[in-house]
């Protein structure tokens, strides 16, 4: 054998590197190896930055801070496959946290990662880029960069992967994406739902339950509806509901059949085979608070569409809501109540609630829950509109307190279907009168912020205020100022409502004041000046104002109609300028003497709250039982002593209000007095000053004001009744009114001599001797135009004989008569339309010219 040689290794060639093995402990030192040349550290720093970066959020904030995302970001289409994975694999589980997805975005990376969802690619990169985008595609931002650089349909795709993360994250990308209506057509037309049904046989129930969320959004459309039920999408989520294993994907299975319910079509389709039974049948029976909620919910939207009110009609659909609403949980019971709303537009339907759902709805008024509430106020708002029947079982469920008392609800819509249930209730009379203290609990409505609450509400107060305590209630609760201020409203059915209230309201004399008080006069003045504001209520909400506030329509219009009757209380100021505000005659009463034009007041009234008992007695007797003559001796006995406070009273100036003209002058007043009627009436002076002066004002202090009684005016309308009533013709009894009438001013004055009557002199002596600017008609004894025709229709209404109230020009004044004329000779039975007559009050009293006649003409003006 030879001697063996020893082989000699070969050195490394010397430009060579000698390889280093190293262990690094720091993550910033890893990060720095992704920028190394060699795909083995790339593809180990890669794997190594993963293992980190999953054991929670820290070390991806960490990862950030040190830079890692840029590099990694190269990495990603890196060409060697290895490198490229774990580098996709880093970024999948880093777009997790908030701050990294907003880094990606600025480095617009979706371009990058879309292309790793390439088929070519491994399983494992589909994993973690469809895991990178699914995170990203929660901002708008992403999703728009993601669909638009054609995302979605290498995702659609990855539905039929045989791996279930890859499944799982590209079904969760797409529910994301589609919460955008472009997204939804995209996904229509890519032919993506059998890839989703698919999905709902998933044996992963996060799989099953993202496919179902998808579902839920993209059959809001329903063109998706139609391609879903042409796939037999239904019988699949019926699967579902009926599989008690899937008990967590009913409520988004349920939802989703939701939204098919809206069809016609699919609803047919349930009915037939059977669908819809189950459907009812699970919602009762189920157990689940979720579950019941959401098929209430299925019902709500489908009973939108009346062919489908009708089909859930013929189910029964009302007895399974009723059982709803007595579930215990307040989503199923808000639920139930707003699926009672839409199916409330089935007449048959209504009828059925009205029975049993009635009580069980004013049950849930009183719920503490805000959303329960509102939702059993709308559902009765639906139940009683146009059904009289429906009002009444509220009525009859006790549910007029609850009802009051959700008036000062948190929620809007809850105050304004309250306010709508009740109106609907004060459409019966009988219901109507049975309802107390709506008005007091409206006022806070009325001052809502919130449109619709303010015109449910003043709807309300239309409704309501027909009736005179309602009218009191709502005046005495200030309610009429908030009122007053809707008429402002911009939005055009609060102001309509407003008019609409404010025209009813403006019913009776003391409310049509307050309400001129408050500007309501100017106000519906203005609106009706306004072609866009005006409203069919406007115009008449004005005119009901003037008419039951007759004092400020005469001295704003100048005209009282034969149907406007002037009663007590009623006073003639003259003309007022538009804007100017006509004071309360309590105010022009406690003026000081000026030489204004004196305010003439008509009041025949004595209140009976200013007589002593035995005052009392005589008044009663006077009123109704005693002769004539004895009425005209005792009205005529009190005539100086109840007027005003400068005339003696009989017993004590405590025992009437109404002879105060000045509140805040009563003692002055009376003193002023004193020296002017000792001679006439001694007796009187003498009673009154028996009475310690300080009991006399602390009595006059607790009594309310009011107007003075003219006795004189009382007399006139007496004497009219018993000389004029008897007379035979219409004709006759104006002509005989006007001769009374113009005896009691003065009597008639000679047209070249009017200059030389001086009434002007007898009515500052008046003003002069009462130290007041208010003058009783019954107290002028020289009377011009003006006069005359006011107590002309004074007493004319008092008597029944139809006549108007004009004003001229420079103090003129008339009544127009209208009288039918006798029939031509020969012609019997022919009835001529009435004519309109100026009454003569001055000249020749009882003249009656034609209107329009050169003699009417000329009396009308200077």
């Amino acid at each position: 054998m030879g001697k063996k040689v020893k082989k000699e290794v070969e050195p490394p060639p010397k430009d060579v590197f000698d390889p280093l093995s190293i262990e690094s402990k720091k993550a910033a030192t890893v990060v720095l190896m992704l920028n190394s040349p060699e795909e083995e550290v790339l593809a180990k720093a890669c794997d190594a930055i993963y293992k980190f970066a999953s054991k929670g959020d820290e070390n991806k904030v960490t990862l950030l801070s040190l830079g890692a995302v840029e590099p990694l970001f190269k990495l990603v289409s890196h060409e060697d496959p290895l490198v490229r994975r774990n580098a996709i694999m880093v970024f999948g589980i880093m777009a997790s946290n908030n701050d990294v997805r907003k880094l990606l975005r600025e480095l617009d990376v979706t371009n990058s990662v879309i292309a790793r969802l390439a088929p070519e690619e491994d399983i494992v990169v589909h994993e973690f880029a469809s895991l990178c985008l699914a995170h990203m595609a929660v901002e708008y931002t992403s999703k728009v960069q993601i669909f638009e650089q054609g995302g979605l349909e290498p995702l659609i795709r990855l539905l039929s992967s045989p791996d279930p993360d890859v499944k799982k994250n590209s079904v969760e990308c797409i529910y994301h994406l589609v919460q955008d209506f472009q997204s939804r057509a995209a996904v229509r037309e890519l032919n993506a739902i059998p890839a989703l049904l698919e999905l709902l046989k998933s044996e992963y129930p996060v799989v099953q339950l993202l496919a179902l969320k998808t579902f839920g959004i993209i059959s809001n459309d329903r063109e998706t509806r139609i391609i879903l039920r042409e796939n037999q999408g239904l019988d699949h989520l019926f699967k579902i509901l009926e599989t008690k294993e899937f008990n967590d994907l009913h409520v988004e299975a349920l939802a989703v059949v939701a939204n098919c319910l809206e069809d016609v079509d699919t609803m047919q389709l349930l009915q037939q085979t059977g669908g819809l039974k189950k459907l009812l049948s699970f919602a009762e029976m189920s157990t689940i608070p979720d579950i019941q909620k959401n098929a209430a919910k299925a019902i709500t939207k489908a009973a939108y569409d009346p062919e489908n009110r009708k089909i859930l009609h013929e189910e029964e659909i009302e007895k399974c809501l009723i059982t709803l609403l007595g579930i215990d949980n307040d989503g199923a019971k808000a639920a139930a109540s707003q699926a009672i709303s839409a199916m409330c537009e089935n007449l048959a339907s209504k009828d059925a609630f009205g029975i049993q759902g009635i009580p069980q709805l004013v049950q849930l008024l009183s719920s503490e829950n805000e959303e329960v509430k509102e939702a059993a106020a709308i559902a009765l708002a639906n139940l009683t509109t146009a059904s009289p029947g429906n009002a009444s079982a509220v009525a009859e469920a006790e549910g007029i307190e609850p009802l009051i008392n959700v008036l000062s609800a948190k929620r809007d819509g809850t105050v304004a279907n309250a306010a709508t249930v009740l109106t609907n209730m004060a459409t019966q009379e009988p219901l109507r009168l049975s309802i107390h203290g709506v008005m007091n609990a409206i006022v806070e409505p009325l001052q809502s912020t919130n449109s619709l609450v303010q015109s449910k509400a003043a709807l309300t107060v239309a409704a309501f205020g027909c009736d005179a305590d309602a009218r009191t209630e709502l005046r005495n609760a200030s309610g009429l100022e908030p009122l007053v201020k809707l008429l402002h409203s911009k939005n055009d059915e609060v102001r309509r409502n407003a008019c609409w209230a404010v025209m009813v309201c403006a019913s009776d004399e003391l409310t049509a004041i307050e309400l001129c008080r408050l500007g309501a006069l100017d106000i519906l003045e203005e609106i009706n000046l306004s072609t866009g504001r005006k409203n069919n209520f406007s115009e008449g909400a004005l005119d009901k104002l003037l008419d039951n506030n007759l004092s400020q329509k005469y001295s704003q219009m100048g005209y009282l109609s034969s149907s406007n009757i002037i009663t007590d209380g009623f006073y003639d100021y003259g003309q007022v300028k538009p804007g100017v505000k006509l004071l309360s005659l309590e105010e022009l009463s406690v003026q000081e003497l000026n030489d204004h034009r004196a305010i003439i007041l008509v009041n025949a009234k004595l209140p009976e709250a200013s007589l002593n008992a035995e005052d009392k007695s005589q008044d009663l007797s006077y009123g109704q039982t005693t002769s004539s003559s004895s009425i005209r001796k005792s009205s005529r006995e009190r005539a100086s002593a109840v007027v005003f406070p400068v005339e003696e009273k009989q017993e004590s100036s405590g025992r009437s209000p109404s002879s105060l003209s000045k509140s805040s002058t009563r003692e002055k007043g009376s003193r002023k007095g004193k020296g002017k009627k000792e001679e006439d009436k001694p007796k009187e002076e003498e009673e009154l000053q028996t009475m310690p002066k300080v009991q006399q004002e602390v009595i006059l202090e607790k009594l309310l004001w009011l107007p003075p009684f003219d006795s004189i005016l009382l007399d006139y309308i007496i004497d009219a009744s018993k000389v004029i009533l008897p007379l035979t013709t219409t004709k006759e009894q104006v002509v005989a009114l006007a001769v009374f009438v113009a005896d009691k001013m003065g009597g008639p004055i000679e047209r070249d001599k009017l200059h030389e009557f001086s009434w002007e002199l007898h009515i500052s002596e008046i003003e002069f001797e009462l130290k007041c600017n208010v003058v009783p008609i019954g107290k002028i004894k020289k009377g011009t135009f003006y006069h005359r025709a006011l107590l002309f229709k004074v007493i004319a209404d008092r008597i029944g004989i139809g006549c108007s109230l004009v004003r001229g020009e420079y103090g003129r004044a008339w009544n127009e008569v209208k009288l039918v004329d006798d029939s031509p000779q020969g012609i019997s039975g022919l009835l001529l339309p009435p004519q309109t007559y100026i009454v003569d009050l001055m000249y020749q009293p009882g003249c009656l010219m034609k209107q329009g006649s050169a003699e009417a003409d000329h009396y009308l003006r200077i």
